[in-house]
């Protein structure tokens, strides 16, 4: 398992924090994913033979935050 922490910008709210949590989960691969609004932070773990880094920072944007 590799883990990654995510500077994510954009949020505003907890229904941001959730959309951005619900985002990083829904990508196959993902076991954990907690996010931060104070931080703007993601950190997630996630299995690399399923997913990379590219595909959670892309389920980020496609959630409409960015990755920093």
């Amino acid at each position: 398992m590799e883990r990654v922490s995510l500077g994510v910008k954009g949020m505003t709210c907890n229904h941001c924090v959730m959309t951005v949590t619900n985002a990083l989960k829904s990508v196959d691969g993902v076991k954990t994913a907690s996010v931060s609004l104070d931080q703007e932070l993601a950190k997630v773990t996630y299995d690399e033979s399923k997913t990379s880094l590219e595909q959670l920072k892309q389920a980020v944007i496609a959630a409409g935050y960015q990755v920093e």
